[in-house]
């Protein structure tokens, strides 16, 4: 997939700078047009003279060389965005990556990162203490919400002298990786130019500032299917609550934490062609929320509890022409019986059913058997919740 493509690399201001002439000729060896841009920063590791000779072509580094626009060379990012069919940061320092993510656009790297109108990978690659801290957490968070591919750093002895993550990925995973990203811009499955809206993970409901009701859903059924959609072409939005796993690559994400903040934001994007309602929502709120943390001396002997807003039964009532609305039903027992009746009262499209009670599915796993019900449709999945989602989605939308 690299072979014929066209591709910036973007280099940055880090030890691992000088491996960007090697991932350079990989490119080139496998076939791909490769041109550089660099930070100022870069310099002090690599000579611009380097790659320039290894790719053909001039380094793009200041906005304005010399402090005076040249020609038109102060606009190269805007060609060189429209250009691309990848563009690749690698290595992406910590300082690049807070620019990228707040959408500076100083030097001439930031600036095509913003013009680039292809998929964006970014391989952070940086101490490992610096790559643990809150800040870099939260730019790859902003990252991924925006849609960028990130290819997280490897083990290992550091230029520091200490160990720990945050070595540039060997060469050969960089390429593997580019070829996914270029392979799934190829697809055009049955999902191309639909928006997709995917719930996923618990939401949690507060008694007080540090009790709350909730479940033990992880995100991973809901987040394998934003994977299968976006796999099938999908434009996918992620809508979830607390979780401890990474949502997957190429959809943007909305975290919120209540039910309450899961009706208004499903309510926001009820619009899209596809919602697929993965999210394990809590059915009851309490009745009370106190402000301050309820003493065990002052603690409640009973708890009231009110219902939370129906969230699918809200879809299924407003369901638009050629929308697809798809719900879950986890169940202890009668699961078919009980998930007949619930895909009927919700008026869903599709119900995909799952019981609690198999060793092997459910809460945490990683893996799941599920029946998809449909019109006059009963069909059994098992394996990796990612298999499964990907086999589901097949067949509801028959590709």
């Amino acid at each position: 997939m690299i072979s014929g493509k066209r591709v910036v690399l973007g280099v940055t201001g880090g030890i691992a700078a000088y491996k960007a002439a090697f991932l350079l000729r990989a490119f080139q060896k496998a076939g791909a047009r490769v041109r550089v841009t660099m930070t100022p920063g870069a310099r002090q590791f690599v000579g611009i003279e380097t790659f320039s000779s290894l790719s053909g072509r001039a380094v793009a580094v200041d906005i304005f060389p010399g402090g005076q626009p040249a020609n038109d060379s102060w606009t190269r990012h805007i060609e060189w965005g429209e250009w691309a069919d990848l563009m690749l940061v690698a290595p992406c320092t910590a300082n690049t990556l807070a620019k990228i993510a707040s959408g500076f656009s100083d030097n001439m790297l930031t600036a095509t990162v913003l013009a680039a109108r292809c998929p964006l990978l970014v391989c952070p690659t940086m101490d490992g203490g610096m790559y643990r801290s809150p800040a870099v957490e939260r730019n790859l968070g902003i990252l991924r919400e925006d849609g960028f591919h990130i290819l997280e750093p490897e083990n290992g002895y550091l230029a520091s002298g200490l160990e720990g993550k945050g070595r540039l990925p060997e060469i050969e995973a960089i390429l593997e990786k580019s070829g996914e990203i270029l392979e799934e811009k190829k697809i055009q499955g049955p999902l191309s130019g639909k928006k997709v809206v995917v719930t996923a993970g618990p939401t949690r409901e507060f008694l007080d500032p540090v009790r709350f009701i909730s479940n033990p859903s992880s995100g991973k059924m809901g987040f394998a299917m934003a994977e299968a959609a976006r796999k099938l072409g999908g434009d996918v939005t992620v809508i979830h609550g607390p979780v401890h796993i990474s949502p997957p690559e190429g959809v943007r994400t909305i975290e919120l934490t209540s039910t309450g903040q899961l009706f208004e934001q499903v309510k926001n994007h009820a619009d899209a062609e596809v919602i697929i309602m993965a999210a394990a929502v809590s059915d009851f709120t309490p009745d009370r929320h106190s402000g301050q943390k309820i003493k065990k001396e002052e603690g409640m002997s009973s708890l009231n509890l009110r219902r939370t807003p129906d969230i699918l039964s809200w879809l299924g009532n407003h369901k638009k022409d050629g929308q697809t609305l798809v719900g879950f039903a986890m169940e202890t027992e009668n699961m078919v019986e009980y998930a007949r009746e619930k895909r009927k009262r919700k008026k869903a499209d599709w119900i995909i059913a799952n019981s609690i009670t198999d060793e092997e599915s459910g809460f945490e796993t990683d893996t799941n058997t599920v029946t998809l019900l449909g019109d006059n449709i009963q069909q059994t999945f098992s394996g990796s919740k990612k298999e499964v989602a990907g086999n589901v989605l097949n067949r509801i939308f028959g590709s």
